[in-house]
């Protein structure tokens, strides 16, 4: 995987987009996430996690909402370079399913070196260490052993407890605090990531609270948004980069 990248001097605008959740229940998100991929003016697309609300295995593409997920990839692909970094729900996006889409896969965190600076990119996920119990899950799904041990079994059966795992998250939802009391990055671990990555500017999703703000003196960060187009409160942004800074589009301007 690739942990860094640097942009073509051709390169005039790179969007970014994390934490889509699509889902055979959100159709509405899927279709604005299909328009954009395959209308947006970039000059190349970085997917920073969580595309996908769950998946199973790399073989889990050939059929269903899945199939039609890869095909939109794939056409979107051949239009404009696409990267894509695994999230907490679509960590098993693997490099068959991205080879087969013609996607470059990125590690966590990764480096873009675009219009003279260095920008490091990350899902998340790993820099919000006071969610204990999530790290705990984090490092158990992460090991190669479940990993194979899980795709091991056969399709059905994952997907069946990838349903039993939804319902049990979004019974966990309905007691929890809104969005703006989940855990967040923790700035001193942040700021020794873009230390050793010599940037001064962080770009992550994840924690579903899109904005833009210093971590320490000299140090920034810039949160994608989360997207939801079928439930109210609507959200869709997306984050483009152009040798001018940083701008968050709302998705209808991303596409003008």
């Amino acid at each position: 995987m690739n942990a860094e990248v640097l942009a073509p001097p051709q390169w005039r605008s790179i969007d970014f987009i994390s934490d889509l959740h699509l889902a055979s229940d959100t159709p509405r998100t899927f279709d604005a996430w299909s328009r954009y991929l395959l209308a947006s003016p970039a000059d190349a697309i970085f997917i920073l996690g969580d595309l996908f609300e769950v998946w199973v295995g790399n073989d889990a593409r050939f059929e269903g909402f899945e199939a039609s997920c890869t095909t939109i990839l794939a056409e979107a692909a051949r239009l404009r370079p696409l990267y894509f970094m695994v999230g907490n729900r679509d960590f098993l996006v693997g490099h068959e399913m991205l080879d087969a889409c013609g996607i470059t896969a990125l590690s966590d965190p990764c480096v873009l070196q675009a219009f003279g600076e260095r920008w490091l990119l990350s899902h998340g996920d790993e820099l919000c260490i006071s969610d204990t119990e999530y790290q705990r899950f984090r490092v158990m799904v992460r090991d190669p052993a479940w990993q194979a041990n899980f795709l091991a079994q056969p399709l059905q059966a994952r997907q069946r407890y990838a349903r039993e795992v939804r319902t049990q998250s979004e019974m966990r939802k309905q007691g929890m605090p809104e969005p703006s009391n989940w855990a967040d990055v923790d700035p001193d671990v942040a700021v020794d990531w873009l230390r050793r990555a010599d940037s001064k500017t962080l770009i992550h999703g994840h924690t579903h609270r899109p904005a833009s703000e210093p971590l320490a003196s000299g140090y920034t960060r810039h949160v994608l948004s989360d997207w939801d187009l079928d439930h109210t409160p609507y959200r869709a942004e997306v984050l483009r980069l152009n040798a001018t800074g940083l701008a968050r589009l709302p998705l209808d301007l991303a596409l003008a």
